[in-house]
């Protein structure tokens, strides 16, 4: 079971973007359970046939919450003859914490505050008007929020021209990053899905649900579909992602 959960999961990128690239191999393994449930004690671990599933590193895939758990066992469960990684999301997530944050969390720490400095709501268009009143509708909320909340006033820009933030609203910031490893987890992919660890740090907070953060995050390009048309291409790709991100949000909801 091992080397066949190797197979399915070693290196999976914590990009979402290249991991759904990754995740279109045309070959699936064929499902070798029958069951997928969790065992006794805590953390709580996951079990095909009784068996104990190793992430790819080797530990144990052991969830901090029955609940996380047995939404994890889910995944596994609905997996019909063949089994599909990409429709695993919450796994993969799990890997990636368990393998490369639990015990080293500093790292993702520091890549979610870098965030802080140059943020995506920070910048804004100066026309259109409809978009920059799209910007202010999404934005202006989680900028209100942090400086209400975290204490963090942020200044914004026009275009790409890069503004140096105050250092004071950074660390006020910075200093709602989670310290728990799960937590910090689900923060950090939502950043990289987002762009924005305000975003992130809102939906952890339970300041924005998923659709709104995502939403957020979207604006620029939920605009330039209004005014030229639908990319499928694009809407695909962001379909996946999305699930990345629901991912995530069902870690904070859980543990």
């Amino acid at each position: 079971m091992r080397d066949i959960l190797q197979d399915f999961f070693i290196n999976e990128p914590l990009d979402p973007t290249e991991a759904a690239r990754r995740s279109m191999r045309p070959q699936l393994r064929k499902r070798f359970y029958e069951r997928a449930h969790i065992g006794d004690g805590v953390p709580f671990p996951m079990l095909l046939d009784g068996r104990a599933v190793k992430t790819p590193s080797g530990n144990a895939l052991a969830l901090p919450s029955q609940a996380l758990a047995e939404a994890v066992a889910a995944e596994w469960q609905a997996q019909g003859e063949r089994i599909d990684p990409a429709a695993m999301p919450l796994t993969r997530l799990a890997n990636t914490i368990i393998d490369g944050i639990v015990a080293a969390p500093a790292a993702v720490a520091e890549e979610v505050a870098k965030y802080l400095g140059s943020d995506l709501v920070f910048y804004r268009a100066d026309s259109p008007a409809g978009l920059v009143a799209m910007q202010a509708q999404h934005w202006d909320p989680l900028l209100d929020w942090a400086r209400e909340t975290l204490r963090a006033r942020f200044l914004l820009g026009a275009g790409v021209v890069f503004v140096d933030q105050p250092d004071h609203a950074v660390a006020a910031a910075r200093a709602a990053i989670p310290a728990d490893a799960w937590r910090l987890g689900a923060v950090g992919v939502i950043t990289t899905l987002t762009g924005s660890a305000l975003i992130a740090l809102a939906v952890e907070q339970g300041q924005l649900g998923v659709d709104a953060g995502w939403a957020a995050a979207h604006v620029d390009e939920d605009w330039n579909m209004s005014q030229w048309g639908r990319d499928e291409v694009a809407l695909d790709r962001r379909a996946k992602r999305l699930a990345e991100m629901q991912a995530a949000a069902t870690v904070l909801a859980l543990v």
